[in-house]
Formats: C-alpha cells, structure tokens, sequence
C-alpha cells in the first residue's frame, strides 16, 4: 500500500493532480477539499492516499488529510458507494459536518449532497453510524499522528468483521 507521497506538485485540476516523486508523476484523483489546499504548482506537497486496484483499471486517490482519507476508505465499504460517489461526497461536504449528520441520523441533510438519493442517504447513515462513532476525530486541518492513524484503521478493520 502506498501510504503516502511527497514531492513537486506538477500538475493540479480540481479532478486531478500529478505529483513528481523523484522523476515519476503520480496522478491523483482528489476530492474538491484537498484541491482547494494545495499550493501551486512547482511546489512540494504531501498527500495521504489510496489505492483501488480493479480488474480493469488502477487508480490512486490522494488526500490533505488522514481524517478525509479515513472517512473515504469508510464510504467506500458502504453498499452502492463506490469510489467516484465517495469523493463526489467528501468535494460537497466537510468530513466534521458529514460525520455530526451520520451521527445525528440526518439522512435527509445527506441527501443534499450530489449523487446521494434517497435509499444511499439512509444506507450511509445506518452503516456508518456505529464505524464513524467509534473512530476519534483528527485535529481540524491537522492530519493525525501514525499511532492513531493505525489505530483509526485497526477500529475501521475490527468493525468491518463484525467486532
């Protein structure tokens, strides 16, 4: 797993952003929040990511934060939501107003959010209600520390299996 990469920010659109690690671009697709905070092009950043590997295509998201990426990985192991809605969702919506809607049970404020309907605003917040609970907050704007990145992932992992 590539955990993250630092390096030149080569290439940055609000879908896209290339970064130069040591003469290789990596293209990331990003979500809207991360875009807005990264620096212009030329210089060096660091971003958290993740890689889907399918049978047709791989592709690595990259994020400003480890709390985005945590609550990504999260929406993606939720049924119907595959990576695209999973960005589309963190681009529409802070990570800290998602969570106190899942946890407040608004299913209707999530339904604001563009490509969530009806059935996917209610899944969201029947699945992810206990796994967003019991997953402490990062710092705002502060990325966590690896200690409780692990243990966010271990927690996310434990959940997952039914723990």
């Amino acid at each position: 797993m590539i955990e993250h990469l630092r390096g030149t920010l080569d290439v940055k659109t609000p879908a896209l952003v290339v970064v130069d690690c040591h003469g290789v671009g990596y293209g990331l697709s990003v979500p809207l929040s991360t875009y807005e905070r990264l620096p212009d092009s030329g210089a060096t950043v660091r971003l958290y990511t993740w890689l889907s590997v399918r049978e047709d295509a791989h592709r690595l998201f990259g994020f400003h934060t480890q709390e985005e990426r945590a609550l990504f990985r999260a929406l993606i192991g939720v049924t119907g939501v595959g990576p695209t809605v999973a960005l589309a969702i963190l681009s529409s919506v802070p990570p800290s107003a998602f969570r106190a809607a899942v946890l407040a049970g608004d299913a209707a404020r999530l339904r604001g959010i563009r490509g969530v309907g009806k059935r996917l605003s209610e899944r969201l917040v029947v699945e992810l209600k206990d796994v967003i609970g019991s997953v402490p907050d990062a710092l705002p704007g502060q990325p966590a520390s690896r200690g409780e990145a692990a243990l966010r992932d271990a927690a996310l992992a434990l959940e997952k299996m039914g723990f």
